[in-house]
């Protein structure tokens, strides 16, 4: 009896032993991208271009972000029911203009007589410092053209209409090709955009980083051959901790860039910039700045 459990355990080993050496042979680190070259890290990237101190999503926003010296402009793609490419965090424009509606139900003469700046405040609701102030919302390509040489990170977030041909026909028409790193949480919207626009960065979506994280977790990333180049993630989820620095060492091993969401507090910036992280995603891009010394 001793001998089958002995023979069975070792089988089990021997097993395991070959999916290790296979995975690690056969594991593909991520590919090197031109959006990283030179770049100086950790990125400061400017969640919806610093909504904690503007509107966010606007050029008021972008242009004030670029003026502070951050390294990433991010922002939310939708389009809009004439297929303009434009700019908005929400599927609806009623959480920041004066209007109502989803976006792809407005035509872009629509969504530029709306106030941009109409319900952004910082002092829950005392006061509403940007209304009337001629703030609207943006396009895709007002931003390409005021900001050539900027890097950005671009989500995906409507999936209800075709988005991809003119967001890609954009990207080259501006040559933003090492410039953009495009993100989307929906897997099958990503499989589909690297189909589509093959030659442009992107991150993980929700089922790959998912899946990465769990891997990672019990030592097993390498097996991971990722298509993407950066794991933009929350510090937990579902009551599990992601950010560890732990996770971004396995995830710099696979040739993966690490940049966390939305971290707004100096400290938890500062703790994720001593584990090494590669960018962080935040509100006030004032504050990281100020925590690296820039």
């Amino acid at each position: 009896m001793k001998s089958k459990i002995g023979k069975l355990i070792l089988s089990i080993l021997g097993v395991l032993a070959i999916v290790f050496v296979l995975g690690w042979w056969l594991g593909r680190r991520a590919d090197d991208v031109a959006y990283y070259t030179d770049a100086t890290l950790p990125l400061v990237i400017a969640h919806q271009g610093g909504d904690g101190l503007w509107p966010g999503e606007t050029m008021y926003a972008f242009q004030h972000a670029s003026d502070l010296g951050v390294d990433v402009l991010e922002m939310d793609l939708h389009i809009s029911r004439d297929g303009v490419p434009v700019l908005m965090h929400d599927e609806t424009v009623d959480s920041t203009t004066d209007g109502t509606g989803e976006v792809g139900s407005l035509t872009l003469d629509e969504l530029k007589q709306l106030d941009a700046g109409y319900d952004w405040t910082d002092d829950d609701g005392a006061t509403y410092p940007y209304r009337g102030q001629g703030i609207t919302v943006a396009t895709l390509e007002e931003v390409f053209q005021a900001f050539p040489g900027q890097r950005m990170l671009i989500e995906i977030k409507q999936v209800d209409q075709p988005i991809n041909g003119p967001f890609c026909d954009l990207i080259h028409q501006y040559t933003m090709q090492d410039k953009v790193m495009v993100a989307a949480f929906n897997d099958p919207v990503m499989d589909l955009w690297r189909e589509d626009c093959p030659d442009v960065a992107t991150s993980g979506a929700r089922d790959e980083v998912t899946n990465f994280v769990f891997l990672s977790k019990v030592g097993l990333g390498f097996l991971v051959s990722p298509r993407y180049q950066s794991l933009q993630v929350p510090e937990e989820s579902s009551g599990t901790t992601v950010m560890t620095q732990r996770f971004v060492r396995a995830a710099h091993r696979r040739n993966l860039h690490v940049e966390p969401w939305t971290i707004d507090d100096p400290d938890t910036m500062r703790e994720f910039i001593d584990w090494g992280v590669d960018g962080i995603i935040t509100d006030r891009p004032d504050l990281m700045l100020e925590a690296l010394g820039r």
